[in-house]
């Protein structure tokens, strides 16, 4: 694979990384420590709801390992990345780190992360979802010969549903949710129709959701061959461009969705200006919060799915950098915080869904009462998506490069600065040609 821009940014993040290492490097060592080894664990804005879990969990593992002291930090989710990457560079990196594969594949491809591959055995490996551990394997080819380094160990899921305005679906006489993509576009234009409002918002801005890139290969689309060049330009590519270029034409999706991300479309939902919004089931939590009103008349319902009846799951995993002190400590803590008892507990209090088998197969994802809260609804939902839910966006170090360059190609046709044919050609070869 050919470097992208994204290394640049790596290279940035190192200098800045290297300036903090004189003020990292001069802390003081932790006076409690005494003869234990210590393990210091990065999450991602987990704290304060879930203290009482993670404190816990930290004392049970402490409790069986006398010998190890676990370091517990909270990162925010917006500044993990820069954080990262400068603990990295200045070699002050944590020994276990909660990302999503995406960024972690990223440097993956910069050996930053422990090859967990021998380190984890098929035993173990097997007490997860298959689909689910393949999204911590980055496959490396030159010419014919392929390297699999297995980066990250599976934590929790959220598979996509969609969260439903009832008061606007039957303002505009629609009796039920979109379930493919065709319906979508007819609900779209119903619901403009007889309400004057946007049945969704999908984000077109190169940095922010991956959702559209998601729904080409949910309409069949190939993103990427083996051998790294594109993929999309084809029948398949040409029909799901088409899809979105079309829906923006005829004003069926809000102007914004070039310049504006999917926080945006949050806003919309919790505002009543849009009636379908794809997020996870745990979002309930935050409408209900935000928008009690608009809370009172959301329901879920499965995914919108192309032809292909892919769903999509978002996954969060621990990787161990590679310049870790203490490897064993770190692998056996991140594999007790995955286990299926700690997954199920934290599952439940979290409204996500386990990564491994046994945890997933509890009656708390199996059955639900007719009168449960909408969020429970959502949580079955969720668990039953499971059986065709896979990593849509294979892991890829340079995949935030090719959605930037589809999105922008697909924002060019969107304003009729391209035809849908030059748009997709010229994608294609922005990616096959890039430096």
């Amino acid at each position: 694979m050919k470097r992208s821009k994204t290394w640049k940014q790596f290279v940035c993040f190192a200098l800045f990384g290297l300036l903090l290492s004189w003020a990292v490097s001069c802390a003081a060592p932790d006076a409690e420590l005494g003869d234990r080894r210590e393990v210091e664990f990065w999450t991602m804005q987990l704290q304060p709801q879930f203290n009482d879990y993670f404190n816990g969990l930290i004392a049970d593992f402490e409790a069986e390992n006398p010998e190890v002291k676990i370091r517990w930090v909270d990162v925010p989710w917006s500044a993990m990345e820069s954080k990262i990457l400068a603990s990295v560079s200045a070699n002050t990196a944590p020994d276990v780190v909660n990302l999503n594969p995406d960024f972690a594949a990223l440097l993956a491809g910069r050996d930053a992360w422990l090859n967990l591959g021998d380190r984890v055995s098929e035993e173990v490996r097997s007490r997860y979802l298959p689909n689910i551990w393949k999204a911590n394997v980055l496959k490396n080819c030159d010419g014919d010969t392929c390297e699999e380094t297995t980066f990250g160990i599976p934590w929790y899921l959220t598979t996509q549903i969609t969260i439903y305005n009832q008061d606007l679906l039957k303002q505009a006489g629609v009796a039920a949710p979109p379930k493919t993509y065709s319906e979508l576009a007819e609900v779209a234009q119903t619901i403009k129709d007889e309400t004057g409002k946007y049945a969704l918002f999908v984000s077109f801005v190169p940095e922010d959701s991956s959702q559209v890139l998601q729904s080409l290969v949910q309409m069949g689309v190939t993103l990427i061959d083996e051998n790294g060049k594109a993929a999309f330009n084809t029948p398949e590519g040409l029909a799901a461009f088409e899809y979105w270029v079309d829906l923006y034409q005829r004003d069926l999706l809000p102007r914004e969705v070039l310049t504006q991300g999917h926080r945006r479309a949050i806003e919309l939902y919790q505002a009543g200006e849009i009636a379908l919004l794809t997020t996870g089931p745990q979002f309930f939590r935050a409408i209900a919060e935000n928008a009690p009103d608009i809370a009172k008349v959301s329901a879920p319902a499965p995914a919108i799915n192309g032809d292909t009846g892919k769903t999509s799951v978002a996954v969060m995993n621990l990787v161990i950098p590679q310049q870790t002190s203490q490897p064993e400590d770190a692998l056996n803590f991140a594999l007790f915080v995955t286990n299926s008892d700690n997954q199920l507990q934290f599952a439940k209090e979290a409204n996500v869904i386990p990564s491994t088998t046994e945890a997933l197969e509890n009656p708390f994802f199996q059955t639900v009462s007719e009168d449960a809260p909408p969020q429970d609804k959502a949580r079955m939902i969720s668990a039953e998506q499971m059986e065709n839910a896979e990593i849509l966006i294979p892991p890829l170090e340079d995949i935030k490069e090719l959605q930037k360059i589809i999105y922008n190609n697909l924002q060019a046709a969107m304003l009729n600065q391209k035809t849908v044919e030059w748009a997709i050609a010229d994608a294609e070869a922005d990616w096959n040609g890039r430096s």
